[in-house]
């Protein structure tokens, strides 16, 4: 059975409360079992209360984003050790959030992408297109634009610790999503851009869609020879929807 991953990126959302509401309704409901995973993304100052919970349990977490620098002067800044120091075993990197608003380019999350994985974390490298690309015919050469600076800076052997997220900018939040046939087609075309380098690391990467996914479209988009899980944003802040896109896998 292949492994379905459901991560819940929790954004600039939350408060100590909250965190622990929500991680004790998700370690009540939520398991490994039936091949899903499960992670959830924390804003960093919770990610010691994310650890003190979950240490032990089947559910992972990790962080929304790092600096690519070891340490110095980076006032702000939140490095790949200090992330292992809690715990993490996954940090998103390139997120759409931060490409578009913070203007981290291409470079910059390849810069990311190879620092998670030399601190032994597992990047979950975002990419997507906007509205206006996608009405112009760009999806596949943007998705591929922002593949080729990481697999130029780490290699397709990057790839082999590594997760994947499809996430239409289009889709986030925005309660749009791509329909089922949409999200496979550009799912397909990254797996296939993968199996051009390596048929068995492209076989075993998993790759998710993130859009306003949900409870209801959950299963039929995880249905789908390509879709290996999700990216979940508004649906993780609270434990019966998320519990639902968990549930649909099986």
């Amino acid at each position: 059975m292949r492994r379905i991953l459901v991560a819940g990126n929790w954004k600039m959302h939350g408060s100590r409360g909250m965190v622990k509401e929500l991680l004790q309704g998700l370690l009540a409901g939520a398991g490994n079992e039936n091949g899903v995973d499960v992670a959830v993304f924390p804003p960093f100052p919770y990610l010691g209360e994310t650890q003190a919970l979950l240490q032990g349990s089947p559910i992972s977490w990790g962080a929304q984003t790092l600096n690519p620098v070891a340490q110095g002067a980076h006032t702000g800044e939140v490095s790949a050790g200090m992330l292992v120091d809690f715990g993490c075993r996954y940090v998103l990197v390139g997120h759409s959030e931060r490409r578009t608003i913070y203007g981290e380019s291409d470079d910059d999350v390849a810069d990311r992408f190879a620092a998670a994985l030399v601190a032994g974390l597992e990047p979950v490298l975002c990419v997507g297109e906007t509205l206006d690309q996608r009405e112009s015919g760009e999806t596949e050469s943007v998705v591929a634009r922002q593949i080729d600076a990481v697999l130029g800076r780490s290699g397709i052997e990057g790839f082999a610790r590594a997760v994947v997220a499809y996430e239409p900018v289009w889709a986030i939040g925005t309660g749009k999503t791509a329909s089922p046939d949409q999200a496979q087609a550009v799912h397909a075309f990254i797996r296939d851009k993968f199996a051009s380098q390596d048929d068995i690391i492209a076989g075993q990467l998993r790759i998710l869609y993130g859009g306003s996914v949900n409870g209801s479209n959950a299963a039929e988009l995880f249905a789908r020879e390509d879709i290996d899980g999700g990216l979940v944003g508004g649906a993780s802040l609270k434990v019966g929807d998320f519990l639902a896109i968990c549930d649909a896998v099986s």
